[in-house]
């Protein structure tokens, strides 16, 4: 289905909430052994929002953002080389007027924090689930409080592990602990939660919600990772079971869509009673084809209430990017229909300035990135979030970052 043709669906799904969803609160209970794929969309209970405050607080500036990967955090050194680490690029955020850190602290179903629900991450010590006898996520929260930054948690929900990261899954890894198959997606010898399950996407729910009741954070942020690329045979058996259940149903595509939109109304759900002041975004990828493909109904989140606060789509493309133009793609999120409450930032390619990426079209210009700043704003865009840390302190991107900053607003520095 091309992007045209999506746009035309995302007035189905406005109309369109899942049954399965659940908010989820207090204790987590063990999952069956087998369980029931999820059912088709209908049509939302009435009142199902009502003492859900929807939408984001009233922005008083510009957001400014930039994400902060896993791997930009720092080896296993330990506590004061990892708060050290930390409090640099806090620092050097700040001093370039960023106001909102997006920091990776659930990369692999597991957690840079203390967690009831998911084992402690193996980039802290080498080990997944030894605890590293402190809690990062508390630290960093603080930090980038004391610089006058917002500090967001960017999980990402359903990847367990890569090829060959994590190398050891541990004891407590939900993959090693849920005894139901179905729960997981195994593709080019990765493994992903599958989000056709009721306690699956709960799971992800109750992980996200622990983080706003535990910490200062001031939202929750997916990335653009949801259904992994691969055929039909990935999820068989839950499409399969699936079928049995409805007279009419839906094409693979538009089930798993329909699997990822109940995930993100449960966990906007989840993270609104845990905090109604807390905000749950999305950065999907640019291109609305490549969003569709992996589950990401983009159209129907920003046309419906229930869904996210605010959407960040990565356009990580030059102006002359022959297979597809900053313009091209911005143009395309502009047409899509989206309710007052769910704001729209733009996520930009910092890493690409002074590369040969896109062609080449970065090369002999250095002012694409503020180019792209203006255009974001003459567009009403809520705010642009860089991608990502790494090419702050890069000698290639140095002089597209300087004529950057000069049009950013400026932020206060220092604790």
């Amino acid at each position: 289905m091309g992007f045209f043709a999506l746009r035309r669906f995302g007035f189905l799904w406005v109309c369109l909430v899942l049954a399965a969803a659940v908010t989820v609160v207090g204790a987590f209970s063990a999952p069956k052994e087998k369980a029931a794929a999820a059912g088709a969309p209908a049509k939302a209970a009435p009142g199902f929002l009502d003492g859900v405050s929807v939408g984001p607080p009233s922005a008083e500036r510009e957001l400014v953002g930039l994400w902060v990967p896993y791997l930009s955090l720092g080896g296993t050194g330990g506590q004061a080389a990892f708060e050290d680490r930390f409090q640099h690029i806090a620092q050097t955020a700040a001093d370039i007027g960023v106001n909102a850190l997006f920091v990776h602290v659930r990369p692999f179903c597991d957690a840079l924090y203390p967690s009831e629900v998911y084992p402690w991450s193996h980039l802290l010590t080498g080990t997944q689930g030894q605890d590293p006898g402190f809690d990062p996520l508390a630290y960093m929260v603080d930090c980038t409080h004391r610089y006058g930054m917002e500090f967001h948690a960017w999980i990402n929900p359903l990847r367990v592990r890569t090829e060959q990261t994590p190398s050891v899954l541990s004891a407590d890894n939900p993959y090693q602990v849920l005894d139901y198959p179905g729960y997981f997606l195994e593709t080019g010898g990765a493994v992903y939660l599958n989000p056709a399950y009721d306690y699956v996407r709960a799971l992800v729910a109750q992980g996200a919600a622990e983080i706003v009741e535990k910490y200062d954070v001031e939202g929750i942020h997916f990335d653009d990772y949801f259904y992994p690329a691969g055929g039909p045979e990935m999820d068989a058996d839950a499409y399969s079971a699936y079928l049995e259940t409805v007279e009419t149903p839906l094409p693979l595509e538009e089930w798993r869509c329909a699997n990822i939109s109940a995930l993100v109304q449960e966990v906007y759900l989840a993270v609104k009673s845990a905090n109604p002041q807390a905000v749950f975004g999305i950065a999907p990828q640019g291109n609305l084809q490549n969003d569709w493909n992996m589950g990401a109904d983009v159209a129907a989140w920003c046309a419906t209430p229930g869904y996210v606060d605010y959407v960040c789509p990565q356009l990580y493309y030059s102006f002359d990017n022959p297979a597809l133009g900053f313009e091209e793609a911005l143009e395309d999120w502009l047409a899509l229909s989206r309710c007052p409450e769910v704001q729209l930032y733009a996520g930009l390619a910092l890493y690409k300035a002074g590369t040969d990426a896109d062609g080449g079209t970065w090369l002999g210009q250095n002012d694409v990135l503020a180019r792209e700043i203006t255009r974001a704003r003459s567009a009403a865009c809520s705010g642009v979030v860089l991608y990502a840390y790494d090419a702050l302190e890069s000698e290639t991107a140095a002089a597209e970052l300087e004529n950057a900053v000069a049009v950013l607003a400026p932020a206060d520095s220092g604790p």
